[in-house]
């Protein structure tokens, strides 16, 4: 397909906010997407050249992409940045200085691939480098195929898809039917690359992605925990379990393959380097290829406290890797495997997968441990361990179905987490995805920012359904921050994907997540998460009890079926 043709769809996407638009749109632009470009198209689809576990970054601000504008188009860079400050959108600043008059005969992999060459400049000269490549990149293509060239390398094309829609589109234009998208989300679920899982299924057909398998160095999308409320509830809805240990610190997923490793977080962020010393010890593993599921925490070395995870994310910087080593180092405890020497336990039960944990790790040092469990269907046992790990200074307990295989990707009751508060009257933080904000007012107004308003994911209709407006629990520097994040993805009107009768003075694309606490959840007229018939969701007097989350995508926000179950939960609640 030419980028051209690429280009007008993506320019009917922009133009509309009808989700089901969306999908008939992207189903006939993928209808005619070549085999071998269909990962790619996807790709700019979601906005990205790749998923963030390559590590692939174009490195292009906006003052070095204006460079390019101005030699690409032979005007001088004052225009440039006068016409970027007034526009606000280097995309259309191109778009209106490109002077073709037709189309260009760019197909979506020439593009792509000038776009890639980008990544791999770097060093000494690298930014000249691709102000070139950049310039001749524009030099060659039509205005509308510039404005979203240069979107995509600043990283705001910002579509508003999700992938659940891009994985249904997929399934339309390939069989004609939806049907398949489960087939499709399994996959992707296995490899967290829906670019790849696109090009399979578009060259080898539906049965290659039905026996789709785990791959080392490709990360799994790790497996959720739902809630319950009560030991006696979680007992009832699982028999007997296994009561596996919650760590306040950050979701650590481990490949190995040979000598190489790498460490994936919750979000599939790459951060190897942030653990030299996990690193080492997993090379010392004596399995050749091994995929296990942990929690990362940092802990005091003279007394062999935990840390909490506000000292633990520490770690998670990118200079100064051996003195924070030094000062925070790390324990790693694994609480599950999916994948051994060749073969994938994913379908294995969690027997199994535990016994296979303390076989590999019960003796493999300091650094690596297995967490501790217990099996049992009796409450007073559940209520001792529970009682002896908040005692340790950790969060709460996890209860997993003894049968269950490792639900890559999904929450659901195979796995129920219970924390320290299960006995207040909501239980547990509700993590929310910000949407827009407010002007501040009073003393808040020099932030530009008073409020936030944010939601939860609805899974049903793969949109953003509004549950709260949050004010209460930032600092002054988190609201300065708050603010400068948030215009880098301020937007001018309501993003497709969010549901909201609310209107905030500014919106903004659902990217970022925070974590909530609030006394109970109330009936609404006017929040959209799980309304019916006029009637929705909302948070009574929610506060923030965590900054921005680095470690969690928008969809990893609580989803409206969570909150329905939590509704009915702290109306059961007996303390």
């Amino acid at each position: 397909m030419k980028f051209g043709d690429l280009s007008i769809y993506l320019s009917r996407l922009e133009s509309t906010t009808k989700r089901l638009e969306m999908f008939d749109i992207l189903s006939e632009a993928f209808s005619k997407v070549d085999k071998n470009e269909i990962g790619k198209a996807v790709y700019f689809i979601q906005g990205e050249p790749a998923p963030s576990f390559y590590g692939i970054q174009i490195g292009m601000a906006d003052k070095i992409v204006e460079k390019a504008i101005s030699m690409a188009y032979v005007e001088g860079i004052e225009k440039v940045k006068t016409s970027s400050k007034k526009i606000g959108d280097l995309g259309e600043v191109a778009e209106k200085l490109d002077k073709q008059k037709s189309y260009s005969n760019l197909t979506i992999t020439a593009v792509y691939d000038s776009i890639l060459k980008l990544s791999k400049m770097t060093g000494e000269g690298s930014t000249e480098e691709k102000i070139n490549e950049l310039a001749e990149c524009l030099k060659k293509v039509a205005p509308l195929e510039a404005k979203y060239i240069v979107r995509f390398v600043l990283g705001k094309l910002r579509l508003g898809i999700g992938n659940a829609t891009i994985m249904e589109a997929l399934s339309k234009a390939k069989t004609n039917d939806r049907k398949f998208k489960p087939e499709l989300e399994k996959a992707f679920n296995l490899c967290s690359d829906l670019g790849y899982v696109a090009e399979l299924f578009y060259s080898k057909g539906e049965e290659v992605i039905k026996r789709f398998q785990v791959e080392v160095m490709r990360p799994i999308r790790p497996a959720l925990a739902e809630r319950l409320n009560t030991p006696r509830k979680i007992l009832e809805k699982l028999g007997r379990c296994a009561l596996d240990q919650k760590f306040d610190g950050f979701r650590a997923q481990v490949h190995k393959e040979g000598d190489k490793v790498k460490v994936f977080s919750r979000n599939l962020e790459d951060i190897t380097s942030f653990m030299p010393e996990i690193v080492e010890a997993v090379r010392r593993l004596s399995e050749k290829t091994i995929i296990f599921d942990s929690e990362a925490l940092s802990y005091d070395e003279d007394t062999g406290t935990l840390y909490p995870f506000q000292v633990t994310i520490h770690r998670k910087r990118k200079h100064d890797i051996e003195e924070a080593s030094q000062k925070f180092p790390l324990r790693l405890f694994v609480f599950d495997v999916m994948f051994l020497n060749g073969k994938s336990l994913i379908d294995e039960p969690y027997t199994a997968r535990r016994e296979t944990v303390e076989r590999i790790f019960k003796d493999s040092g300091s650094v690596i441990s297995p967490s501790k469990i217990i099996i049992t269907d009796k409450e007073d046992d559940f209520i001792r361990f529970f009682d002896e790990t908040i005692s340790s200074g950790l969060e709460g307990v996890v209860a997993k179905r003894l049968s269950s295989g490792y639900s890559a990707g999904a929450r659901n009751f195979n796995w129920i987490k219970i924390k320290r508060s299960y006995k207040s009257k909501l239980n547990d933080t509700i993590d929310v995805v910000i949407l827009g904000y407010f002007r501040g007012r009073g003393s808040r107004a020099r932030f530009g920012i008073g409020a936030i308003l944010a939601g939860v994911y609805d899974e049903r209709t793969d949109t953003f359904k509004t549950i709260t407006k949050v004010g209460s629990g930032f600092s002054e520097d988190q609201l300065k921050q708050m603010k400068s994040a948030l215009d880098s993805v301020k937007v001018d009107h309501k993003p497709a994907r969010v549901d909201s009768m609310i209107e905030p003075d500014f919106w903004v694309q659902p990217e970022y997540v925070i974590t909530v606490k609030a006394d109970e959840i109330t009936n609404s007229p006017i929040h959209t998460a799980g309304m019916e018939n006029g009637v929705g969701y909302a948070l009574r007097f929610p506060r923030a009890v965590s900054f921005i989350r680095a470690d969690k995508n928008a969809d990893d926000a609580n989803t409206v079926k969570e909150i329905k179950e939590m509704f009915k939960q702290q109306k059961t609640v007996k303390i």
